[in-house]
């Protein structure tokens, strides 16, 4: 018997596939549901069991697990001792092997489902069969997902069969989907059983690619991959770039620190530019877009509050590539679709999920893997250790720039009040020039730093970053502390009247 084996829970598309398969001469081998579909379609198939002599077991846990089916598929064509055994044994000749696993993806996204209800939706017999028919490649042709049956059809009707390059191109993608589905697996099992700490092996489940214009640069390719466009909508514009995706995720996780209040941010290469808050959207984009009135050029805008036409209206005015939002307001939104290269995103920021850890790829194949740095800022002790407390308005400025500073490039520096920052260094070589950053920055945008407050993403090693400070104007400071000269850095500090707070945790952000 020479034969195609299909288990599907997706059908999308099997009936034209099954039919394909037919009429090359395969007689259809399958299971249950997908047996019946395939039945009610008038197309020919033999049960699993009748070949194997064994009914499905276990509520249908087992069905596929048997010598016949998998030595059907794993004998190697051409080899003596294989095609004796086969020939003893009654073996078929399973060349085709379709399946789509049970939907445990699907499945764990049900509001109240159970762990008990998750687990019976894992796939075992599934992934064994894919796995054989990926192995013996060379003979047997294997498909997990529906967009690839067509190109399976169009060769079947030129010659019969599949060619050697294809085989090996499905084989492939079958081994990397059952690694994403374990993958999945493993990640909610994980949080079923409350393991919090980085796993000695671990797989990340890479799923739903989706291939973008470019990377960083023009000549770098890039793909996209799992659950973003679960959470967000595209309202208006072109497709996004791996440089918007980027500053999104950036906006993002900023915004999350400041929830009580309307809330914009003007992000640009990974980093903040400028944040406002205050009674309105308006009010607080001009307070972020006076930080640094160039940098919404190509940037992201970021709001935690849908947009109203006050703030469409000044975005308007401006080139911004991408605008964030939990929604927008229907004449807002009419007002900024009139920008054709603007691109209007929506998503419910309260429900974003956040990331288990977080991941860069180093040399190789190496993979760094972290916890988020999300533990909320209010956690951290707040230790005055200058000569003077901060006055209430230098406490709350400081809490502020602190929740800025946590999201801006190392080292980082902001210089900010209770509600706005005034100037931002980031991403520099040393702490004292991310200061000499921050200073001129303001006076570019003419603002005036007397009275501000600044924070430090990690302590000040030597005294010259607090004295160029309060320099400029600044009366308070915010950092984590823990330099061996965190009291040369104090002094310097109370001879200049200014208050210190330590934290006693920094936010690298490298």
């Amino acid at each position: 018997m020479k034969a195609a084996l299909i288990s599907v829970s997706d059908k999308a598309g099997i009936l034209p596939l099954a039919r394909a398969l037919v009429d090359v001469g395969l007689t259809i081998l399958s299971t249950g549901r997908t047996a019946a579909a395939l039945r009610n379609a008038r197309i020919p198939v033999q049960d699993v069991g009748e070949l194997t002599g064994f009914p499905e077991l276990l509520g249908g846990r087992v069905k596929t697990l048997h010598p016949k089916i998998h030595g059907g598929i794993l004998w190697l064509r051409g080899n003596e001792e294989h095609e004796r055994q086969r020939r003893d044994f009654g073996l078929p000749e399973i060349r085709f092997v379709a399946v789509t696993f049970y939907p445990f993806d699907e499945t764990i996204r049900k509001p109240g489902v159970s762990t008990e209800e998750a687990i019976e939706q894992i796939d075992i017999g599934g992934c064994a069969l894919v796995r054989s028919a990926a192995k013996n490649y060379r003979d047997v042709t294997v498909l997990v997902d529906p967009q690839d049956y067509p190109e399976v059809i169009r060769e079947l009707s030129q010659s019969g069969e599949t060619s050697l390059e294809l085989r090996q191109r499905l084989a492939v993608k079958a081994f990397a989907r059952v690694s994403a589905y374990d993958a999945v697996i493993a990640g909610y099992l994980q949080k079923c059983f409350g393991i919090a700490e980085l796993p000695s092996v671990w797989s990340l489940p890479l799923l739903d690619g989706q291939g973008l214009r470019y990377g960083e640069n023009p000549h770098q390719r890039a793909m996209l991959y799992g659950e973003f466009w679960r959470h967000f909508q595209q309202l208006h514009g072109k497709e996004l770039s791996y440089n918007n995706l980027l500053d999104i995720d950036s906006g993002v996780g900023l915004l999350a620190d400041f929830s009580e209040r309307p809330t914009v941010a003007v992000l640009k290469h990974n980093t903040p530019c400028g944040i406002g808050s205050a009674a309105t959207l308006r009010e607080a984009w001009e307070k972020a877009l006076a930080t640094d009135r160039e940098a919404p050029f190509g940037g992201v805008v970021a709001v935690n509050r849908p947009v109203d036409l006050p703030l469409a209206e000044a975005l308007s005015e401006i080139f911004t590539e991408v605008v964030l939002a939990p929604g927008f307001q229907p004449e807002a939104l009419a007002l900024l679709q009139k920008k054709k290269n603007l691109r209007l995103l929506c998503a419910d920021f309260a429900r974003l999920p956040s990331p288990l850890f977080s991941v860069r790829s180093v040399v190789g194949d190496s993979i760094l893997a972290q916890e988020p740095d999300s533990a909320p800022l209010e956690s951290e002790p707040r230790r005055v250790v200058s000569r003077r407390s901060p006055t209430p308005e230098e406490r709350a400025a400081m809490e502020f720039a602190w929740r800025v500073c946590k999201h801006v490039r190392s080292n980082a520096i902001v210089f900010g009040r209770e509600d706005r920052t005034l100037a931002i260094g980031a991403g520099q070589m040393s702490r004292v020039d991310a200061v000499r950053v921050a200073i001129a920055k303001a006076k570019h945008a003419g603002l005036s730093l007397a009275g501000s407050v600044v924070a430090s993403d990690a302590y000040f090693p030597f005294p010259d970053s607090v004295v160029l400070a309060a320099e400029a104007g600044a009366s308070a400071v915010i950092q984590p502390g823990g330099s061996i000269r965190d009291a040369e850095v104090i002094a310097a500090a109370d001879e200049r009247g200014l208050a210190v707070v330590f934290t006693g945790r920094r936010h690298f952000r490298h």
